[in-house]
């Protein structure tokens, strides 16, 4: 349900705005998106396990406060990030 430091750096790299950036809305919404799809996955076969899904929920609320955040901030900084991750149809 955690995700691989090399996973992670990646992520960092891939939507970072600078080498090392891990604290831009982009990294924390992509690091937070990549955990809640290992834990959708952990639920389809565990679906009576409702410690991990108040996680679950509480990853979710965070990263729409964060998703907020920035289309208040730069909405085009936020178009792109929701098309590179897929986040809406």
């Amino acid at each position: 349900m955690t995700i691989s430091q090399e996973r992670k750096d990646a992520l960092v790299k891939e939507h970072g705005r600078e080498k090392g950036d891990t604290g831009s809305p982009e990294v924390q919404i992509a690091i937070l998106t990549e955990r809640i799809v290992n834990l959708t996955e952990h639920f389809k076969t565990h679906a009576k396990d409702n410690h991990s899904r108040r996680g679950l929920l509480l990853m979710v609320n965070k990263r729409r406060s964060l998703l907020d955040y920035l289309k208040k901030k730069d909405e085009g900084r936020y178009g792109s990030l929701i098309a590179k991750l897929g986040l809406r149809k």
